[in-house]
C-alpha cells in the first residue's frame, strides 16, 4: 500500500458504522447492468473508474479556470436558471410560476445572458455552465449537462480558436500526451465531400473521391443514369484490406445498410482481390476504368472500394456513414483504425448559415441559432438567396465528436431583427430585451461554448458520458436512485393554476399507471 511506510498499533477500536451486503461487488471487473449502478450510484461512485474521471474532470476544469482567470482576465459570472422561452434550438424545460399563465424555461445555454454581458462591458466572460434541453431518449445525451461557456468583445474566429487551443493545451493532463497546436481545419464543404460529415474522425483514411469525370462516358446503366441529372455525381470510397477482412456477409450487411437508411444503391467493387467478388455491374467498371480507377483511389491489392452515385450532399452522407461502419466491423476483425491513445482535433468553420425547415422545406431555420453572424462575403445575399448564405460559426471535433460550438454573433439591432423577423419569421417580442440592448452601443463580440461531459469522456475513454458524471439520468431522463421525476398531488399544483390531463393512448397509460393518484390504477 501507498502508506505501507506507517504501522499501526491499534490500542482501541470503534466501529463508526456497519455496512449491509452490498447488491454488487466494487471491483471493476466485475460486471454489473447500467441500471444497477445508477440506482446504488452512491456505490458505484466508489469503483476506481469512477474515482479516476470525477478527479480528472475536477483538475482539468481547475486548470481551466486558471488559465481563463489568471492568465488572461476573463470574469467567472453566475447566469440565471430561471429564464423565459427561446425561439428556435432545442426544446426546453417549462417550470410553472404563480402567476396564472406564465412560466420560466430553463436555458439551453446562456446564450442571450453572455451577449448581454458584452453589452455591459464585461468584455471577457466566462462559467461552468448548466445548462438542459428536453430532448427526450437520445443516446448519450443528458437532459442536464455542462459546458465551459465563453465569450469576448473585439474579438474574430483566429482569436477565439487561439485561445481555445491555449486552454486544451493548458488544461490537458499530462500521462494523455502533448496536445500539438494550431488544430487543423476543413469548412464545411471540404469536410462533407470527403469524409461525409460536420464531425469527421480523422484519426483514419478511407476519404471520399469525386469519379463523376471519370466515369462520363460509362456504360454502367445506374451511374450513368445519376450523372444524367442536374446535380447528378459519382463518388466512392477506398477500405483499406476491404477484401482481407470483410466476409460476404459484411459486404451484403454494407449494401442492406445503405439501402435502409439512406435508400440508396452502394456498388462494392474489388479492383485486384484474390477472391472473385465482383458483381457484373463490378465487372464491368474494373474492365472499363480497372488501372485509372486504382490510380484515382489510391487503392492497393486487397482493398475494396465503394462506389455510389446521386445527388452530392446524399451520396457524400451515405459514404461518411459506410465509412464509420466498415471502420466497425474491421476493427471487429482486428483491424486497428482509430488509435483510443490518439486525440486528433480539428476546426470545421463556414456553416451555413440557414438551413431548409424539417417538415416545412419552403422556411428557413438557424442552421445554430439566430443570433450567429453572417459571413462577410455573404451579407449581400440575406435578402435575396438567404440559403446561400455562409455563417462565422465554428465547431471542434475531436475523434469524430463534436466537442465545442460557438460563432462571431450578430452586434447590429437592426441586422438581427432582419435575420429574426424577415428570414426566420420568429415572434420578435420574444428578444425584445436583447433587440434593445444591441442598440445601446453593443461591441462586436464572439464566443464558444465546449461540453465538458463529452471532452472529458473522450479523455478518459469513457463508454458513456454518463460515466463521467457524478449522478447522472438514464437513457430516458430519469433518476433510477431516487425515481425523479416524480408526481406531485393535486394541492400542490393549486398554486401554479395547473392542472394534469392525463394521456388516452395506450403506451402513455402504461407509463403513468404507476401513479397512485391516477384516477384509473
Amino acid at each position: 500500500m501507498p502508506t505501507g511506510d506507517i504501522e499501526i498499533k491499534v490500542k482501541t477500536a470503534q466501529l463508526l458504522n456497519s455496512c449491509k451486503k452490498l447488491p454488487f461487488e466494487i471491483k471493476d471487473f466485475v460486471k454489473k447492468t447500467e441500471a444497477l449502478r445508477l440506482q446504488y450510484r452512491y456505490l458505484d461512485l466508489r469503483s476506481f473508474q469512477m474515482q479516476y474521471n470525477l478527479r480528472l474532470r475536477s483538475q482539468m476544469v481547475m486548470k481551466m479556470r486558471d488559465y481563463l482567470c489568471n492568465l488572461h482576465g476573463f470574469v467567472d459570472v453566475e447566469t440565471p436558471t430561471l429564464f423565459k422561452r427561446t425561439p428556435g434550438g432545442a426544446k426546453e424545460f417549462v417550470i410553472p410560476s404563480r402567476e396564472p399563465g406564465k412560466f420560466y424555461s430553463l436555458p439551453q445555454s446562456p446564450q442571450q445572458f453572455k451577449q448581454l454581458l458584452m453589452v455591459g462591458g464585461l468584455d471577457r466572460y466566462f462559467q461552468v455552465a448548466r445548462c438542459y434541453r428536453d430532448e427526450g431518449s437520445r443516446p448519450d445525451r443528458q437532459p442536464e449537462f455542462t459546458q465551459i461557456d465563453i465569450e469576448m468583445s473585439f474579438v474574430d474566429q483566429t482569436g477565439i480558436r487561439s485561445l481555445v487551443e491555449g486552454l486544451l493545451q493548458y488544461s490537458w493532463p499530462s500521462d494523455k500526451g502533448p496536445v500539438e497546436v494550431p488544430f487543423p481545419s476543413l469548412t464545411f464543404a471540404e469536410a462533407l465531400a470527403s469524409y461525409g460529415t460536420d464531425k469527421p474522425d480523422t484519426r483514419f483514411g478511407m476519404k471520399i473521391v469525386d469519379l463523376s469525370d471519370a466515369f462520363r462516358d460509362t456504360q454502367a446503366g445506374f451511374l450513368q443514369e445519376a450523372l444524367g441529372t442536374p446535380q447528378g455525381t459519382v463518388k466512392a470510397m477506398c477500405v483499406s484490406d476491404g477484401a482481407k477482412y470483410l466476409t460476404r456477409k459484411d459486404i451484403e450487411h454494407i449494401r442492406k445498410f445503405a439501402a435502409d437508411h439512406f435508400n440508396q444503391e452502394v456498388l462494392p467493387v474489388f479492383p485486384k482481390a484474390s477472391r472473385n467478388w465482383n458483381s457484373p455491374v463490378a465487372k464491368l467498371i474494373v474492365e472499363e476504368r480497372g488501372s485509372g480507377l486504382m490510380r484515382s483511389m489510391q487503392a492497393q491489392e486487397g482493398d475494396m472500394l465503394l462506389l455510389t452515385a446521386g445527388e452530392h450532399s446524399r451520396a457524400c452522407s451515405l459514404l461518411g456513414k459506410l465509412r464509420l461502419e466498415c471502420a466497425d466491423l474491421l476493427e471487429a476483425k482486428g483491424a486497428l483504425l482509430r488509435d483510443p491513445a490518439r486525440f486528433s482535433f480539428l476546426w470545421v468553420l463556414d456553416f451555413p448559415l440557414f438551413l431548409p425547415k424539417e417538415g416545412h422545406p419552403g422556411e428557413l431555420e438557424s442552421a445554430h441559432h439566430p443570433f450567429t453572424a453572417p459571413h462577410p462575403s455573404d451579407v449581400h445575399l440575406l435578402s435575396t438567396e438567404p440559403e446561400k448564405v455562409r455563417s462565422q460559426h465554428y465547431d471542434l471535433v475531436l475523434n469524430g465528436s463534436e466537442v465545442g460550438g460557438g460563432s462571431i454573433r450578430i452586434h447590429d439591432a437592426q441586422l438581427q431583427r432582419h435575420v429574426l423577423d424577415t428570414v426566420l419569421k420568429e415572434d420578435v417580442t420574444l428578444l425584445s430585451h436583447l433587440l434593445q440592448a444591441l442598440d445601446y452601443g453593443a461591441p462586436p463580440h464572439g464566443g464558444i461554448a465546449l461540453g465538458l461531459d463529452r471532452l472529458i469522456c473522450l479523455v478518459t475513454g469513457a463508454p458513456s458520458i454518463r460515466d463521467v458524471i457524478a449522478f447522472p439520468k438514464s437513457f430516458r431522463g430519469h433518476d433510477l436512485m431516487s425515481n425523479a421525476p416524480d408526481f406531485i398531488p393535486p394541492e400542490e399544483l393549486k398554486p401554479y393554476h395547473i392542472q394534469v390531463a392525463w394521456p388516452t393512448d395506450p403506451e402513455a397509460e402504461k407509463s403513468s399507471s404507476g401513479d397512485p393518484r391516477h384516477p384509473e390504477s
